[in-house]
């Protein structure tokens, strides 16, 4: 997929001077806002994790992705009819179809099913490599710039996760299937942003965001049978964690996501997940009572590292003037 801010290609209409989505560096104020809005999405995705865990006993693979978006496609489309925002323009929808498919709904059920295969700890490995084949389609498709801070801090990040999810891994439960579903959630991840980062030249974030939900929901609404059958026999407390998956992690997180996204490239933003498995650590010894090893508590730490490294920038030395954007 071409970067919108190149030539025109042909048959395609130029990105806007001035985006919806202002799919540019972030400078100035905004920078804090989306750097506040990648801090909300990471903790929200991360608490995930922990819902997954009790509605996926309850919840087939498939109903769980299908209830999730059904919820969040609800709360998006009527905050959008109160902000009046409507349809996005013809050029933002190849972008939203694709990361639709990809990664709200394709994503979702392929993860749900992996998880249930596999442990935690080989989910979490491999689906952390999401940000690395982001980066590396981000530089192919999208042509941004693979910076040496960015690759230091991803490997220092991937290293963590790898450390997390081996002193997380159980003996003797990986399945070859699960690994492959899990790979194949990975891929649509990576696809699914780096489709969806060019569309925020010409949408806003929240059109982009409930668009792409509704266009999963419809993906999934083969899993409908399976959902009701699935929403009559099981209890309540399963049945609210995927409303609160659809309401938080897929509402609210995938919306600053895509303000986060627009303003800054998708390397970034990729590499800035890699929090997620140290906020998941914290959180499973504060909720669950889950006290982490002293292996699982230095992969995240080695996770958080990564992540400053990859999104801090060079100092500019004094007295040169910023380049003109």
């Amino acid at each position: 997929m071409a970067n919108p801010s190149g030539p025109r290609a042909q048959g395609r209409p130029a990105a806007p001077t001035t985006a919806p989505g202002t799919s540019t560096p972030a400078t100035g104020r905004a920078q804090p806002l989306a750097l506040a809005a990648a801090g909300v999405t990471v903790v929200l995705w991360a608490s995930a994790f922990v819902s997954i865990r009790s509605a996926g006993e309850a919840y087939a693979p498939g109903a769980l992705a299908l209830g999730r978006l059904l919820t969040g496609s609800l709360v998006l489309v009527a905050i959008l009819l109160i902000r009046r925002e409507g349809l996005p323009p013809r050029a933002a929808w190849p972008g939203i179809v694709v990361s639709g498919l990809l990664w709200f709904g394709g994503y979702s059920v392929v993860l749900n099913w992996g998880e249930q295969l596999v442990d935690a700890g080989t989910a979490s490995l491999v689906v952390n490599i999401a940000p690395l084949l982001m980066a590396l389609l981000a530089f192919r498709l999208l042509g941004e710039r693979l910076a040496p801070r960015l690759l230091t801090g991803m490997a220092v990040s991937f290293a963590g996760a790898v450390v997390v999810g081996l002193s997380m891994a159980g003996g003797g439960t990986t399945s070859v299937l699960g690994v492959v579903l899990c790979l194949v959630a990975a891929v649509a991840y990576a696809g699914g942003v780096v489709a969806q980062k060019p569309t925020l030249a010409y949408a806003t974030p929240l059109q982009v965001t409930t668009y792409g939900a509704l266009i999963g929901a419809v993906g999934c609404l083969p899993f409908g049978g399976q959902l009701v059958q699935d929403a009559a026999h099981a209890p309540l407390s399963a049945t609210l964690n995927m409303v609160y998956l659809g309401v938080f992690p897929t509402a609210l997180a995938f919306t600053t996501w895509a303000y986060a996204l627009a303003r800054t490239t998708a390397s970034r933003m990729g590499a800035t997940t890699y929090a997620v498995p140290a906020i998941v650590v914290l959180m499973a010894w504060l909720l669950l009572d889950e006290i982490p090893g002293p292996l699982t508590l230095a992969g995240g730490v080695l996770c958080l590292a990564g992540v400053a490294v990859a999104r801090s920038r060079p100092r500019r030395p004094k007295g040169r003037l910023p380049e003109a954007p």
